[in-house]
């Protein structure tokens, strides 16, 4: 008797399954929440938009994000019981379809996360061969990959910021590959996020830190998402 792949069986390192966009992206999605909030969430709500919205469950999108929350990989043979791994370990998940949300990439995914009073939310397109990118962090505009060293730096939108981030950044070593600057309002919070092509030292981070005009300093190196 032949027993037949599943959709996650299908998923390996070099990200092949029915529809990367659909299974390895959102995984990575995922796993780059979980890096901003720091923490294993607890509570978690997931939006689907467009495509997602009604393919997310034949195509285990739904496993997939939660498997990523559980900070899974691509190839994880854990995926496919993801839903499982996730009630042992305490994670409580809801999904919602959005079918036309015109404004989105097709392949687009809203996640909430929460872990005691840390919250973060997260807007992700799935772009295909489980490439991503994060259109959106806390309500800012973002547009990074997690494929590099990134710094996200929520500060005051005060005169000379970006400039003295880049030179503190510069005798650190570290050379910037792209930088994306959001803000709300005038003179208000503004979100820095850094791409690098090499990592910073922790001191360096400690160093940003010690700033009154700095509110909050996130870093992702650049790992195997």
């Amino acid at each position: 008797m032949v027993e037949r792949s599943g959709v996650f069986d299908m998923i390996g390192p070099i990200m092949i399954g029915p529809s990367s966009s659909h299974t390895a992206g959102v995984v990575r999605i995922a796993r780059v929440a979980v890096r901003l909030l720091g923490d294993q969430p607890k509570q978690a709500s997931i939006t689907f938009y467009n495509s997602f919205a009604s393919t997310y469950h034949g195509h285990g999108s739904d496993r997939a994000v939660v498997a990523g929350l559980l900070d899974f990989k691509t190839d994880d043979t854990r995926i496919k019981n993801a839903f499982e791994y996730a009630k042992k370990d305490g994670l409580e998940y809801q999904f919602k379809p959005v079918s036309n949300a015109s404004m989105y990439h097709p392949n687009t995914l809203r996640i909430k996360l929460q872990s005691g009073e840390r919250e973060i939310e997260l807007l992700g397109e799935s772009l295909g061969g489980g490439v991503i990118r994060i259109a959106e962090v806390n309500g800012y505009d973002a547009n990074f990959s997690a494929g590099l060293h990134t710094l996200i730096i929520t500060a005051k939108d005060t005169k000379g910021t970006i400039a003295y981030i880049a030179n503190v950044l510069t005798q650190d070593d570290s050379n910037i590959a792209t930088m994306t600057v959001s803000r709300k309002a005038k003179n208000a919070i503004a979100c820095h996020i850094i791409e690098m092509d090499s990592g910073i030292k922790p001191i360096t981070i400690e160093y940003l830190k010690s700033f009154s005009w700095v509110e909050d300093i996130i870093y992702i190196p650049d790992i195997d998402l």
